[in-house]
C-alpha cells in the first residue's frame, strides 16, 4: 500500500463521462498495480472470466484499458444479498469490503425504487454479472490502496435511448438518474451513455466533493478508457493523483452521508418489542438507533426511538420502523454528517490477539478504541477483569505508535512488549 496521507486526493475529470471499467483503468493509470485487481478478484467466487491490462493510443491520449474477458454463456442473476455475502466472505481487507457493499447499496436502493420492490429482492441483471463485479470490487481496491479522499467533477449524462435487459430505456437510465440524487450534474446533446450506473454508483458512495479541480499538488495524473469511444469525445477519464493543499476546504462529510433523522414518540410498546425493533434497523443499514425516554400528554411515559440513515434510505427505513414498531406516525429531518477517518488494527497481547478500531481527525489526533467483543471473550476465556484486557490492548497500541496504521487493514500486526504468548 502507498504510504498514508491525511490530505491524499484523487480527482475523476470524467469529462467523457463515467463506467466502471474506466474508473478502474485510471486507477490503474494513477498507479494501482494491475496485480492488486488481480489478486482482489480471484478472492471472489467467480469464475469464467480473464483480467488483462493494456495500453492503447485513443484519439490523442495514451492511456490504459482494464479489460474483463467473460466466457460466452449467460449470467446468473443474483440478488444484493447474495452480492454481498459473496464479497463479506472473500478474504479482502475490510475497508475494501466496506466499499464495495456500500456501491452496491447505492445500486440497489435505485433498482428498488425504479421497480417499486424493497432492496433484498433486487435481482441484479447488467451489475450483477461477472465483469461489473469486478469493476466495482476493483474501484474499491484502486481507493483503498492509493489511501485516498476520492473526488469528481460535475458528472455529464447524455440523451437517448439505451437497450438493457429490462428493454429500450431513456437516457440518463432511470437507475442513474436516482443514484444521482443529490449530486451535481450537466445535459450534454451526445446521443450515447455517457455516464452508467455502476459508474455513478462508484462515485456516489466513494466521492467526498463534487466539481471543480480541488486546491491540490499534483503527485501524478494518469488517463483511464472504456469501451465506448465517440466522436465528440473520446471514451476517456482523468484521474489526478494529489495532495490536498486547501486544509479545511477538503471536506470529509460524503454526499452518501448526508443524513436523515426518523423519530417517534411511543407509549404503548413493550421492550421486547423496542430491542427488536432496534435490532431489525441495524440489521437493515441504519446508521445508528437509539432510545430516549420522554414524557407525553397527560403525564404518560413514552420512548422516542430515533434512526440515523442515508437520505436514500429514508422512505425503506421509515416504513420499517412503523411496521416494527406500533407507532402510527413519525417525523424526519435532513442532517449533516462529519466522520474522522476510521482503521483497524490488531494488537498482540498476553491476553491474545485484540482488534482496535482506530479513528484519526485531520490534525492527526488519535482516538483507539479496543474491540468490545475480542477483550470480553479473552476475559472470559482468561478468567481475568475486562478492565485490564482493555488496557493491555491500548498499551500495546501506544507502545508502538511509531507504526503506520493500515487504513481498513484488519490484521495489522502490535506486539505488546510484555506479551508471553
Amino acid at each position: 500500500m502507498i504510504e498514508s496521507s491525511m490530505q491524499r486526493v484523487v480527482y475523476l475529470d470524467c469529462f467523457s463521462g463515467l463506467s466502471g471499467d474506466m474508473i478502474v483503468s485510471a486507477l490503474i493509470d494513477v498507479g494501482v498495480p494491475f496485480t492488486e485487481i488481480e489478486k482482489a478478484a480471484a478472492a471472489l467466487p467467480l469464475s469464467g472470466y480473464r483480467l488483462r491490462h493494456e495500453k492503447e493510443m485513443r484519439g490523442a491520449f495514451h492511456v490504459s484499458r482494464f479489460f474483463v474477458d467473460v466466457d460466452e454463456g449467460v449470467q446468473p442473476h443474483r440478488h444484493f444479498s447474495h452480492i454481498r455475502d459473496m464479497i463479506n466472505g472473500a478474504a479482502l481487507p475490510a475497508g475494501v469490503k466496506e466499499m464495495s457493499i456500500g456501491i452496491f447499496e447505492v445500486l440497489a436502493d435505485a433498482e428498488a425504487r425504479v421497480h417499486g420492490t424493497s432492496i433484498e429482492k433486487v435481482h441484479f441483471h447488467e451489475v450483477g454479472a461477472v465483469d461489473s463485479i469486478i469493476d466495482i470490487v476493483g474501484a474499491a481496491v484502486g481507493v483503498h490502496f492509493l489511501d485516498a479522499r476520492l473526488m469528481c467533477r460535475t458528472v455529464p449524462l447524455g440523451k437517448g435511448f439505451v437497450n438493457s435487459q429490462h428493454g429500450v430505456l431513456p437516457l440518463p437510465a432511470p437507475a442513474t438518474l436516482k443514484i444521482l440524487e443529490g449530486v451535481p450534474v450537466e445535459g450534454t446533446d451526445i446521443p450515447s451513455e455517457l455516464t452508467t450506473p455502476t459508474g455513478a454508483a462508484i462515485v456516489k458512495a466513494l466521492s467526498t466533493h463534487f466539481g471543480p479541480l480541488p486546491a491540490m499538488r499534483p503527485i501524478r495524473s494518469g488517463f483511464g478508457a472504456g469501451s465506448r469511444n465517440l466522436p465528440q469525445r473520446p471514451g476517456v477519464l482523468r484521474a489526478v493523483l494529489g495532495e490536498a493543499t486547501g486544509g479545511g476546504e477538503v471536506s470529509r462529510e460524503h454526499i452518501v452521508g448526508n443524513c436523515t433523522v426518523l423519530e417517534a414518540n411511543i407509549d404503548d410498546m413493550t421492550g421486547e418489542m423496542a430491542a427488536h425493533a432496534l435490532s431489525r434497523l441495524f440489521e437493515q443499514g441504519a446508521l445508528d438507533v437509539w432510545m430516549t425516554p420522554i414524557q407525553m400528554k397527560k403525564g404518560r411515559p413514552a420512548t422516542k426511538m430515533s434512526v440515523l440513515c442515508r437520505r436514500d434510505d429514508r422512505e425503506r427505513m421509515g416504513r420499517l420502523l412503523m411496521r416494527e414498531t406500533t407507532t402510527i406516525g413519525l417525523r424526519h429531518y435532513d442532517v449533516g454528517r462529519m466522520e474522522m477517518r476510521r482503521d483497524m488494527v490488531t494488537a498482540k497481547t498476553k491476553f491474545g490477539e485484540i482488534r482496535l478500531k482506530v479513528s484519526t481527525d485531520d490534525s492527526g489526533a488519535q482516538t483507539v478504541s479496543p474491540e468490545f467483543e475480542d477483550c470480553r471473550r479473552l476475559a472470559a476465556s482468561r478468567d481475568v477483569a475486562l478492565k485490564d484486557v482493555m488496557t493491555a490492548a491500548i498499551v500495546a497500541f501506544h507502545g508502538h505508535s511509531q507504526i503506520p496504521v493500515s487504513h481498513g487493514e484488519p490484521h495489522r500486526g502490535i506486539t505488546s512488549g510484555d506479551s508471553s504468548d
